[in-house]
């Protein structure tokens, strides 16, 4: 068998084999590539989720609001301690309206709340509230 008289088939063999390597190659690329850009995706929409909230957090009006809760209630039923960013309430005598208006505006704003106890006493509640923003 001479080589010199297959040659051209050979090369035409291993032109062939480079170019079904490189289609191999060019096709595993592209799925990595869509794969890491899919990820990219995800850290973006949770970078913009961030930013968002970030800017929820740090609105200067949080403090207005919470101090919103102070006219829901009679100052006579309310121990009020507020220090910076931090919130401690103790309500006592309330109706079930007056918690459900309470718990309804504390919910509606963008705090942390730390502590949330409600108490049933015949047919008065008491609630403590601490929280923080």
């Amino acid at each position: 068998m001479s080589w010199q008289r297959y040659r051209n088939e050979l090369i035409v063999a291993v032109a062939l084999l480079f170019a079904l390597t490189a289609l191999f190659y060019k096709h595993a690329k592209r799925n990595e590539m869509a794969q890491v850009n899919q990820q990219m995706a995800k850290e973006f929409a949770l970078l913009q989720e961030t930013v968002s909230l970030k800017k929820i957090w740090a609105d200067k009006q949080i403090a207005k609001k919470v101090d919103s809760l102070k006219t829901l209630v009679a100052p006579s039923k309310m121990v009020w301690q507020k220090k910076g960013r931090k919130l401690h309430v103790k309500l006592h005598d309330l109706s079930a309206e007056e918690v459900n208006k309470v718990v309804t505006r504390l919910l509606n704003i963008p705090l942390q709340v730390q502590r949330l106890k409600a108490e049933k006493t015949g047919s008065s509640y008491s609630m403590e509230i601490a929280c923080k923003w």
